[in-house]
């Protein structure tokens, strides 16, 4: 968490906000609360306050996202149009929605925009998911295109906007129904999700709900963490601009030296069009569990694997949709503190501890 979330995550938890649904002041003052976070959100995406619902992380929001259109739209048809390197959430729930057809993607992980309009204007297509970038790779999605293509077929787009929102300017991204986030993302609490439904979609609650959120999402709403995502989201809009530019060069950096300094070694992504802030990279006779582990030791906390799998071990489905090498595989996330000392002293600890580990499997 950014330290100013953390700061109003603790001050709200201080405040005694109460069920901002009721009229008491506590309650009105959790209402308050709730409605302020909605607006910058609102601001943030280029929607309306009350099209803004937090859900209980960013995984309920996708599926809630997707398996609610797929009920509202139910009497058009059941199927549900992805790219092949979505988010496994959203893979889940287009698999259990109904019909799911996966469009492809090249080396670098953009989704083909014929197969994607032949795909999308197929009869019965329900709906249509898109991300505005990827998860794993950092690639940025032709998604205002995709987007397009979608209004002119008037078929539904849901939006994962969950690795950019706060990172690049989605103030003004058209052609979406339905858009989700992840305030763990942006360095809000991890328990506060995103999901954003435009005024004319058609969406329906695919649980039961109650009185809360407007009926579209049951149980009453953690204000405080809701709060600190909001204060982190605002952070974002006012102060990253300057942190984004530090962070693209810093991954340019890592890019230029692991390639320079690590024999066989596949840089995944596009270079260019990119949020600024991820970078996956795959080593030839290297096992990605022992290499996270090894860095580790040397202070670096990576992931290895899937990014969207509980076991480090699973091989990634977007790597392997990329057609890249899946094993091995490191993704770095940078943080909005990382500094140049501590990409270089990454540089400096990667080619030894990868070396080590290729010559105890004879592979140096």
């Amino acid at each position: 968490m950014l330290a100013d979330a953390r700061e109003a995550w603790l001050d709200a938890q201080q405040a005694g906000w109460g069920d901002p649904v009721r009229l008491h002041r506590p309650g009105r003052l959790a209402a308050q609360a709730m409605d302020q976070a909605r607006e910058v959100v609102a601001a943030a995406v280029g929607a309306r306050p009350d099209e803004v619902i937090f859900t209980a992380s960013g995984v309920h929001a996708s599926q809630a996202a997707v398996l609610g259109v797929a009920l509202g739209r139910r009497r058009m048809g059941s199927r549900i149009v992805t790219t092949a390197v979505d988010h496994s959430a959203v893979l889940a729930a287009a698999a259990s929605a109904g019909t799911h057809q996966a469009v492809e993607v090249d080396h670098e992980g953009h989704v083909d925009l014929e197969q994607w309009a032949a795909a999308v204007g197929s009869s019965g297509t329900a709906a249509a998911c898109i991300q505005v970038a990827n998860h794993e790779v950092g690639t940025l999605q032709p998604y205002v295109e995709a987007g397009g293509i979608c209004q002119r077929l008037e078929v539904p787009l849901v939006l994962d906007a969950t690795s950019a929102l706060g990172r690049i300017d989605l103030s003004a991204a058209a052609g979406w129904s339905v858009l989700t986030g992840w305030a763990g993302a942006f360095g809000g609490p991890a328990s506060v999700g995103i999901l954003v439904i435009k005024k004319n979609a058609r969406w329906r609650a695919p649980y039961p709900t109650d009185d809360y959120q407007g009926g579209r999402w049951p149980g009453m709403p953690d204000v405080p963490a809701i709060y600190a995502a909001a204060v982190a989201l605002d952070r974002w809009l006012r102060d990253g601009p300057t942190v984004v530019k530090r962070q693209y060069d810093l991954v340019d950096q890592l890019r230029a030296g692991i390639v320079a300094q690590v024999p066989d070694v596949d840089v995944a992504g596009d270079p260019l069009r990119r949020v600024p802030h991820l970078l996956t990279f795959s080593a030839l006779y290297v096992d990605g569990e022992t290499l996270t582990l090894e860095l580790d030791k040397a202070g670096f906390s990576v992931a290895s694997g899937s990014a969207c799998s509980a076991s480090s071990e699973h091989p990634s489905h977007v790597l392997a949709a990329m057609g890249t090498l899946t094993h091995g595989n490191v993704r770095v996330g940078l943080t909005w503190t990382t500094a140049v000392a501590e990409i270089s002293q990454f540089l400096s600890e990667l080619p030894p501890i990868v070396a080590r580990i290729r010559a105890t499997v004879g592979a140096s």
